[in-house]
């Protein structure tokens, strides 16, 4: 019997080393293996009545370095264009949604909303770290990032289930705010703490120059993404051959994501912007985003399995790191449920607002890495004393925990609440 397990034990390594050098050999491979495995366990998750994105994600934490190490993280890096492709698309789809008509009707609750769930978000994480004993300039830090949200779940979501209404609509201006009102309250934070830390050096840290900085990104962003809305507005509005619509579109918005880094500009908040004036421009701009549409799913697929690859299951055998990151996520969930449900009241909003939109807002993802990476490779951490350092990097694995739990319950739970937020009777299957 025991060899029968060697034997078996033996043939899946093979299988897996075999996949591995597949995988090494040519990336796109490793795109296919994504997609199948994805597709697979996207299946399986349907048939338990789990949003698709869960089976996309947990394909990926099978194939990545926690389990299989099919796809080691330097594949994962060469697949890093999908990502911001997707990320992209996601965006463009959220700034298609905020037509005047619907601004005029949702514009003042939304802001109520979005201050609301931020506000008392941070509030409640970064007190509950303090109380446990966690460095107080870190619990403000990890109180901040503990407001971004990730919209990618929630989007793929609302547009497998064909949602539409008030709900969805307050939803999408809601994840579009809390992004852009997240990044600067970080930035806020960021130059107090930067003010408090002990400094190894004479070096002095310019922590308001980084606040303006990351100011300066926001309004850049915005002003790119109406110049590029414009363009592609006077492109596209006279085309009616869905094909020359298709690449005209993707082309610039592939152009958008690649300037990003060098302008050092979002392009999340960018092509919101681009979606939003597009929509404003002429109602009939609309078709972009239905188009669009239609290349999704596998791009959905892949952006979702790729996310799973970087998920560490080996951060579960840290005790200290479990404990505060289980304080960050369950205060985390209460602010952003809470806040949500608190700024629906004060803005008078329906009671399916008030109930499920807060759930919507758990899963977390690519901001806060994002703003968690940027402060750990900040002057102000590396000119910060040894203790400080480590501390630091405490912080990166709470965040890293925290996006592993949400971003495998938080879809889940947004799909039902969306279920039930918009009224949808039966679910259509893609």
């Amino acid at each position: 019997m025991l060899s029968f397990f060697s034997l078996i034990h033996n043939g899946v390594d093979f299988c897996l080393v075999g996949l591995r050098n597949l995988v090494s050999h040519h990336i796109l491979f490793a795109i296919g293996l994504v997609l199948i495995v994805g597709y697979l366990l996207g299946k399986l998750a349907d048939k338990f009545n789990l949003p698709a994105v869960t089976g996309y994600i947990i394909a990926g934490i099978l194939l990545g370095e926690s389990i299989g190490k099919v796809i080691e993280l330097k594949m994962v890096h060469a697949l890093r264009p999908i990502t911001e492709i997707a990320l992209g698309l996601i965006a463009l789809a959220i700034g298609g949604e905020f037509s005047r008509t619907k601004l005029k009707a949702i514009g003042k609750g939304v802001i109520i909303l979005t201050f609301f769930q931020i506000g008392l978000t941070f509030v409640l994480v970064s007190g509950a770290l303090i109380l446990v004993g966690f460095k107080y300039e870190f619990s403000l830090l990890l109180g901040a990032i503990a407001t971004a949200t990730a919209p990618a779940a929630t989007v793929a979501i609302v547009q497998s289930l064909r949602a539409r209404g008030k709900f969805v609509d307050y939803l999408y201006g809601l994840v579009a705010l809390d992004d852009a009102g997240s990044v600067i309250l970080f930035g806020l934070v960021f130059a107090f703490v930067g003010l408090t830390l002990p400094n190894t050096t004479s070096i002095p840290s310019k922590p308001l120059l980084m606040f303006l900085t990351a100011f300066g990104e926001i309004l850049l962003s915005v002003i790119i993404g109406l110049f590029v809305g414009f363009i592609m507005h006077k492109v596209t509005h006279k085309k009616q051959s869905t094909s020359e619509i298709m690449i005209i579109s993707l082309g610039m918005v592939f152009i958008v994501i690649s300037l990003a880094h060098p302008l050092h500009i979002s392009p999340l908040i960018t092509n919101i912007v681009i979606g939003a004036t597009l929509v404003n421009l002429s109602y009939k701009n609309q078709r972009i985003s239905r188009i669009l549409e239609n290349l999704t799913p596998p791009i959905y697929a892949a952006f979702f399995a790729i996310a799973g690859t970087e998920l560490q299951l080996g951060i579960f055998a840290k005790p200290g790191i479990l404990i505060f990151g289980v304080i960050f996520v369950i205060f985390r969930i209460i602010g952003k449920y809470l806040g949500v449900y608190l700024g629906a009241i004060a803005a008078k909003s329906d009671k399916t607002i008030q109930k499920y939109l807060g759930i919507c807002m758990f899963p977390q993802a690519g901001v806060a890495i994002g703003l968690v990476l940027v402060t750990q490779a900040s002057p102000i951490i590396s000119n910060a004393t040894p203790e400080m350092q480590g501390i630091a990097i405490t912080m990166v694995n709470i965040v890293i925990f925290s996006v592993f739990i949400n971003e495998l319950l938080g879809p889940v739970l947004s799909k039902w609440a969306i279920i039930k937020g918009t009224g949808i009777k039966i679910l259509r299957k893609d």
